[in-house]
């Protein structure tokens, strides 16, 4: 990756949050290696508010012909501001790379992949994306067909999204494949 800059206005800085920013920003090489630039501001744009703080983490990534933006990740606690934020970033990276590799189409944040395996007696199973992530889904998160017809190897488009413990595909469709 290129060079990070690090802008924290409104709140005292310390090397540990420019650390833990800096290691955040060089992970993001997993999703793309091409990135150019990436800057990161961090501010409480509320001053004068009585009640807690919240603290707003914007990202903006340059990459080959395309700037990224995440800027309306806010929390009282800055960690998790920032947390929120890099979610965020790194899902925009995932469907950038899978759009110049042509895995994705022009619809944002819908993504492909395979079941790769699924427990029915326990209603739910995973999906091994396009980019290689792993997905959980249960039978509630299957919009079509249901749960208990699909298969390991079925291909299928959904809607992923950071969870506790990874990621989770939400609006699970089993993929017509009578064009292949």
């Amino acid at each position: 990756m290129q060079p990070v800059q690090i802008t924290i206005r409104d709140i005292p800085t310390s090397l540990a949050l420019q650390n833990h920013l800096l290691k955040k920003a060089y992970k993001l090489d997993h999703f793309y290696k091409r990135i150019q630039h990436c800057r990161i501001v961090i501010d409480v744009p509320q001053k004068h508010k009585r009640n807690g703080k919240l603290f707003r983490v914007c990202i903006d990534i340059r990459v080959p012909g395309k700037e990224l933006v995440v800027n309306k990740k806010h929390d009282e606690d800055v960690y998790v501001a920032v947390r929120d934020a890099f979610h965020a970033v790194e899902r925009k990276l995932e469907t950038y790379a899978g759009k110049i590799r042509g895995d994705v189409k022009a619809h944002d944040g819908i993504d492909f992949g395979y079941v790769k395996r699924l427990f029915p007696e326990e209603g739910y199973g995973f999906i091994l994306s396009a980019e290689g992530l792993e997905y959980y889904f249960s039978l509630t998160n299957v919009a079509y067909p249901h749960f208990s017809q699909l298969e390991i190897g079925d291909i299928v488009h959904f809607i992923g999204a950071p969870a506790s413990e990874g990621w989770q595909a939400h609006r699970v469709t089993k993929k017509n494949n009578n064009h292949h």
